[in-house]
């Protein structure tokens, strides 16, 4: 799910049998992720949607606050 929804923000990722690897040679396109649920996901999404080019759509993204539900206003505050 990281990897596929990494390449759905237009980073160049790759799925090993021990993790993954990602290839930081430009920015990310921007597109839409689905975090499924899962609020690692869709923090680990919005940090990648801060550097991307074009816009971009974090489904699920309200899964953040199962763990940390200030998460994105935050991020909003870090941006300012």
């Amino acid at each position: 799910m990281l990897v596929a929804g990494l390449r759905a923000l237009g980073v160049e990722a790759d799925e090993r049998p021990d993790g993954f690897r990602v290839r930081g040679r430009r920015r990310p396109a921007g597109g839409t992720a689905d975090a499924c649920g899962d609020h690692r996901l869709a923090m680990a999404f919005a940090l990648v949607a801060l550097g991307a080019r074009d816009p971009c759509v974090l489904r699920g993204a309200e899964s953040v606050a199962v763990s940390y539900p200030e998460f994105f206003e935050v991020l909003d505050a870090l941006r300012a």
